[in-house]
């Protein structure tokens, strides 16, 4: 894996938008705490020209995402780019990325979530560069910092830690925005539930996944480098982490058995989901219903309802990286290994 340099106090932070931008006065609120945030900690921050647009859900031309994310990636000062927001549309300026150039720049790290799928899962498998899947810039405007939020600056200063299960979790999708340094609104106890293999399940191997909705996207397209990374990566074998963001669970299915079909799940030792944000439960089936009816064929073990992804808090997944995911209880632990 072509790790990025480790991050460091003085270390210059870039912003960009290669999907949705920045617009409402609220969020626009926090993202100028969150820079203050970051620049209190000791960071430079560098924020591209298309962060505070959106028409249409896109912050620009795709053309123009695309320029300014290269930008940041050809800027040597840059050690950490973290995505403005997610969105829909991302996938509109792959075609404008040189991949061939950014093969010969040294790897950053590239932090976000949901859409930002579209980076995160293709420079893993596509140029083996690890990426970070947590949260995007306006979540480090609260005050304090939730420890996942610190967590993933540790993970990208390079140290190797075990992250644990949180105790609850964010029930609601749009908390109080009337503070802008308000912290998670932690109502539900988090329980992760091991829908395929036991008791304990203890899972490792090198990571790939993101945000479900996305994944299928780039099925059988020329960004389906899947096949290659796989077989890359085989004496690691091959952990999954996959999380919904609006999917009923038909489709859940289909698109499980479109993955299953296209070799997606070679080498894999086991399967974790994070708690879908939105749900229609079609044929009075459960999301956690759905996925074991998916993969209980495969014989390994899944977890579901994690701390990954749109409900939050959500765990610092590296994408790319060695995981040992332990889930016993309803608890779970993450450990990461950067090799």
């Amino acid at each position: 894996m072509n790790y990025p340099e480790n991050l460091k106090i003085g270390d210059t932070i870039g912003i960009c938008a290669p999907s949705a931008g920045i617009v409402k006065p609220e969020k626009i609120e926090k993202l100028d705490l969150a820079i203050n945030s970051l620049e209190e900690m000791g960071y430079k921050v560098l924020e591209t020209a298309s962060v505070r647009k959106d028409e249409k859900g896109r912050s620009a031309s795709a053309e123009i995402r695309a320029k300014e994310f290269m930008e940041l990636l050809e800027n040597d000062e840059v050690k950490l780019i973290i995505f403005a927001s997610g969105g829909d549309f991302l996938c509109e300026m792959l075609d404008y990325l040189d991949f061939e150039k950014i093969k010969t720049l040294r790897p950053k790290w590239l932090q976000g979530f949901s859409d930002i799928t579209g980076i995160s899962y293709l420079f893993n498998t596509i140029l083996d560069i690890p990426t970070m899947y947590c949260q995007t810039i306006k979540d480090y405007a609260m005050k304090p910092l939730h420890r996942s939020l610190i967590d993933s600056l540790e993970i990208e200063k390079g140290k190797e830690i075990i992250q644990e299960s949180f105790d609850m979790y964010e029930k609601e999708w749009n908390p109080d925005e009337t503070d802008p340094y308000a912290t998670y609104n932690l109502t539900e106890k988090v329980e992760w539930k091991n829908v395929l293999g036991g008791e304990k399940i203890v899972m490792q191997g090198r990571s790939v996944g993101g945000c479900l909705d996305c994944v299928k996207s780039y099925i059988g397209t020329k960004y389906d480098k899947i096949s290659e990374y796989l077989e890359r990566h085989k004496e690691d074998g091959i952990v999954w982490f996959l999380e919904a963001f609006e999917m009923n669970t038909a489709e859940l299915q289909r698109t499980l058995w479109q993955m299953k079909s296209a070799g997606y799940f070679k080498y894999c030792k086991g399967v974790i989901f994070g708690r879908p944000l939105f749900v229609r439960e079609d044929y009075e089936t459960s999301f956690n219903e759905a996925v074991k009816m998916s993969l209980e064929d495969l014989q390994i073990p899944v977890i579901c309802d994690a701390d990954i992804g749109h409900v939050s808090p959500q765990m610092a997944i590296v994408n790319g990286a060695i995981l040992k995911i332990t889930s016993e209880n309803g608890k779970g632990i993450v450990e990461t290994k950067l090799q």
